[in-house]
């Protein structure tokens, strides 16, 4: 850390002089201009962008595979890139095809253009017009809805409830795409975190959260999709199985309340609340794991085990939530 003397000029003007290392690294001269970011105590400085909207290239070719060509697009946006270049020396249908349904899983993510070597995707939002609050929220009623109806689905039998929560997936991964792009926008232009209306310790805090609850809603496809391998649950599968849902999904909820708690004493005890809360569900849930082993069917314990597994795992997303509202609600050093 290097340290400069502040200066008087002119009876009024306060000057200080710019590291010469990061002035050469960073293309400032004579004659640039650089932006100054207010945040309570703390004034970052940052030469200005002289582009309004930051472009990236990406070679395509040889990703045939369609995961491989979806994450390469995820990537793309979430790193933060307004326009996106997808090229190659022909991009095959099959190309194509991955790249339109990967970017319709992309929140403002539109194809503005396309030629036999490349394709250009542009985000069509600014940051001003995401809702990382409302991005959280939406994300916490999905996914624990989610959850609820993967037991039921399971329990009852009900197929189409368990196929409705699998579909269910795309709409959480959705916002947490999106929020994944707000956090690393925030972490490269402090400017983007005034328009966002969060200082960037709570988006950090936020996009952990979300993190969460991705979790969850995964783990709750994962029940849906053993509730179709199954079928309907005995009534004691299905009390013992309700029972951990219930008390499981308890700790993201209280957790969430925390989270999103403006009163730092009153986020401060629910997230306590909830951390505590996880050591009775891990009791429970190895309750009910006991009682699944002794099932006549070992292959149908061994998949019931693993919903139990899921539930247990919920409540300590739920307490990974907490601590993040811990963080939030902690006070900021001088």
């Amino acid at each position: 850390m290097e340290t400069r003397k502040v200066q008087v000029t002119g009876g009024s003007t306060y000057t200080v002089s710019l590291p010469k290392d990061w002035a050469t690294e960073n293309g400032v001269s004579a004659g640039s201009i650089v932006e100054f970011h207010s945040e309570e105590d703390l004034l970052l400085l940052s030469p200005k962008d002289e582009q309004e909207r930051s472009e990236g290239a990406l070679d395509i070719t040889g990703l045939e595979e369609d995961h491989e060509l979806t994450r390469a697009v995820m990537t793309m946006y979430v790193s933060g890139f307004d326009i996106i270049t997808l090229e190659s020396s022909r991009i095959t249908a099959k190309q194509r095809r991955t790249i339109r349904s990967a970017t319709q899983g992309l929140v403002g993510l539109e194809v503005i253009e396309e030629t036999s070597d490349r394709v250009v995707l542009q985000d069509l939002l600014d940051s001003s017009e995401l809702s990382v609050h409302n991005a959280i929220t939406r994300m916490r009623l999905v996914s624990l809805a989610m959850l609820a109806d993967a037991v039921e689905a399971l329990v009852e039998g009900d197929d189409e409830l368990a196929q409705d929560v699998i579909e269910r997936d795309d709409d959480v991964d959705r916002l947490w795409y999106m929020v994944s792009r707000v956090f690393r926008t925030v972490l490269r232009n402090p400017t983007s975190a005034k328009d966002i209306g969060f200082p960037r310790e709570t988006v950090f805090d936020y996009q952990s959260a979300a993190r969460q609850l991705e979790r969850i809603a995964d783990h709750s496809t994962k029940i849906a999709r053993i509730a179709l391998e199954v079928g309907e649950s005995s009534e004691v599968e299905g009390e013992a199985l309700l029972g951990l849902q219930e008390a499981a999904v308890s700790v993201p909820e209280l957790a969430m309340d925390a989270l999103l708690e403006d009163d730092s004493d009153e986020a401060t005890q629910m997230a306590n609340d909830a951390r505590a809360m996880t050591r009775e569900i891990d009791d429970q849930a190895r309750t009910v794991d006991n009682e699944i082993r002794e099932l006549d069917d070992p292959q149908r314990a061994q998949r019931l085990g693993l919903v139990v597994d899921s539930l247990s795992r919920t409540a300590d997303y739920g307490s990974n939530i907490a601590e993040s509202a811990l963080q939030k609600a902690a006070p900021r050093p001088n």
